[in-house]
């Protein structure tokens, strides 16, 4: 049978506006408009339920927040069970791993070319990063991609990043900072529109994954480490 060209489009035509109008109707889930219409104000990248009959964990960035369905009541803190392991930090820890998948790694100091496959969040002036920083020089096999997160009380981190950013040999000058052979200001603060650019794209990308502290590690995409705990960084190398 053969359908005429005009009739043909017609038909497509309101098979498209149908679909459009079925899947635009789809509803959120009633804890997630629940939650909405109890508290507008709270911007949110997302709901989900805990094991926990009618309390939802609201996630923005790499926080949580509990909210108990039918009293419209928000809580602050840690879920633990009774074993003693702390949900809400496994979670957490989970939900950056998760965001630092679509991290821009080519905008990262990339240190080193092995197998392994290590994000780390640092800040030159961090006396935690510091050292952790030999025990990660020391690595083998590793390919490290550094974001910067500079600190608000280190007032010389950024220059120190921007010093870092401008060299023609990146990982040295990490390498420098992070020894303290920078220190004493001795050198020439960089000025460049692009690195002033990049700084800005490591400080969003940080706070979009959930960063609120450094050092941190991503090892393998898998496992976070957070402070300079140089055992649980090896313990996830050899998993």
């Amino acid at each position: 049978m053969r359908i005429d060209k005009k009739i043909f489009l017609v038909l497509l035509s309101a098979v498209i506006l149908s679909f459009v109008s079925i899947t635009g109707g789809l509803c959120a889930e009633p804890y997630e408009e629940a939650f909405k219409k109890a508290y507008p104000q709270i911007a949110h990248d997302s709901i989900r339920p805990t094991a926990i009959k009618g309390i939802y964990e609201v996630i923005k960035g790499g926080e949580i927040i509990y909210f108990l369905e039918g009293h419209d009541l928000l809580f602050v803190g840690e879920i633990i069970d009774r074993t003693g392991r702390n949900i809400t930090e496994g979670r957490k820890a989970d939900i950056i791993v998760s965001n630092a998948k679509d991290l821009p790694l080519d905008k990262a100091v990339k240190i080193g070319n092995g197998k392994h496959v290590i994000i780390e969040f640092t800040d030159p002036d961090c006396p935690y990063c510091r050292r952790v920083s030999p025990f990660l020089a020391s690595l083998k096999d590793v390919s490290r991609y550094v974001f910067f997160f500079p600190m608000p009380s280190n007032d010389d981190a950024e220059n120190k990043i921007r010093y870092i950013f401008c060299a023609a040999d990146k990982a040295k000058a990490y390498e420098e900072a992070m020894k303290g052979k920078l220190d004493e200001r001795k050198y020439q603060v960089c000025k460049d529109k692009n690195v002033e650019d990049l700084l800005h794209i490591h400080k969003t990308m940080a706070l979009r994954i959930g960063l609120t502290g450094t050092p941190m590690f991503i090892i393998n995409g898998k496992r976070l480490v957070m402070g300079a705990d140089t055992g649980a960084i090896d313990e996830a190398l050899r998993e």
